[in-house]
């Protein structure tokens, strides 16, 4: 069983920048596209951001579009989502899943989930 763990999140000012990281225990996420998703209190879960196996293509849900890059280092075993500019209304729990199909990834049609870091944007 692939097991994923997301890390990076906290408490941040509006403005401020975080980096989430998706990492694998036992197994290797190269054979995977991997999809980062959010959730605040009370809402539905939202896809942020995808990215295929080799790293060549991505997308992104139109609320992060210009603040929001995610990228993998293979090398590292390792998937991040570098968040800028962050606003209140990215506040959530970040989650990060695996997908075997990328375009189909954002739909939220995955195969294993990590269990979230929480991200607090607040002043």
């Amino acid at each position: 069983q692939l097991q994923l763990v997301e890390s990076g999140g906290g408490l941040v000012q509006p403005g401020g920048s975080l980096r989430l990281s998706c990492a694998a225990s036992r197994r290797s996420l190269n054979y995977y596209t991997i999809g980062w998703f959010r959730q605040a209190p009370g809402k539905e879960r939202e896809g942020v951001s995808c990215i295929n196996i080799s790293g060549g293509m991505t997308n992104y849900a139109d609320s992060v579009k210009g603040r929001f890059t995610i990228s993998r280092d293979n090398n590292k075993n390792t998937v991040y989502l570098q968040m800028n500019s962050l606003k209140p209304d990215d506040t959530a729990v970040y989650y990060c899943a695996t997908s075997g199909s990328y375009y189909r990834c954002l739909g939220g049609d995955m195969d294993y989930w990590g269990k979230g870091t929480l991200v607090t944007v607040s002043s």
